[in-house]
C-alpha cells in the first residue's frame, strides 16, 4: 500500500543466528512484526509468530545475515511451520483485534469472544500498544527501538531481540 513504507527488523536469536526481516509499516504506524512482538508479549502468546521465530522458524521475509544455523534447519522450519499454523493464524487474530482496540476501531462481531482472551486482557494489550505507537512515532531518524521478546513459561528467559528500524534499510 502506498502510504506502508517497508521496515527491516534484525533478529537475533538465543543461539546466535541473526536475519533481517523485511516488513510493512513505517512512518508513525508501528511496523506489524513489531505489532506482532508486543501483542504475544502482553497475551503471553509463546507459539505466535515471534515463538516460531526462537524455536527456529525462518520466514520468506527473513534473511540470514550471521551466526551458524543448527543441521537441517530448512527442514525444521518448515515442518514448525506446518505444526504451528493454526497457532500462527490464532496469533495473526490476536494482533489484529488488540490493534484495532489500541486504535478505537471497529472489531468485528465475536472477534472478541472468540480470541479465547478475557476482554480485559485485550484492552490491557491494547493500552500497550497505543503507548507502543506513541513511543514508535516519536522515534527520531536512526534511533532504533530493542526489544528482548520473552514470555513467561518458556524455556529461557529471551526468546531473541529484535531491532525494529524506520524506514528502508532503517531510519
Amino acid at each position: 500500500m502506498a502510504d506502508r513504507r517497508p521496515v527491516e527488523t534484525a533478529v537475533e536469536r538465543d543461539d546466535g543466528v541473526a536475519f533481517l526481516m523485511r516488513g510493512a509499516g513505517g512512518g508513525a504506524q508501528l511496523p506489524h512484526d513489531l505489532v506482532h512482538a508486543l501483542v504475544e508479549q502482553e497475551l503471553g502468546v509463546a507459539d505466535g509468530i515471534w515463538g516460531c521465530v526462537a524455536d527456529g522458524v525462518v520466514w520468506r521475509s527473513m534473511r540470514h545475515v550471521s551466526g551458524r544455523q543448527p543441521p537441517h534447519a530448512g527442514e525444521r522450519s518448515e515442518r514448525l511451520k506446518k505444526e504451528r499454523r493454526d497457532r500462527v493464524m490464532e496469533a495473526e487474530g490476536l494482533a489484529d483485534v488488540v490493534r484495532r482496540l489500541s486504535r478505537g476501531e471497529p472489531v468485528p462481531p465475536g472477534a472478541v469472544a472468540g480470541s479465547g482472551r478475557p476482554r480485559e486482557a485485550l484492552e490491557s494489550a491494547a493500552a500497550a500498544l497505543a503507548a507502543a505507537e506513541v513511543r514508535w512515532a516519536g522515534l527520531a531518524p536512526g534511533e532504533r527501538w530493542v526489544l528482548s521478546w520473552s514470555v513467561p513459561g518458556r524455556r529461557g528467559s529471551t526468546a531473541g531481540r529484535s531491532r525494529a528500524g524506520r524506514g528502508p534499510r532503517g531510519r
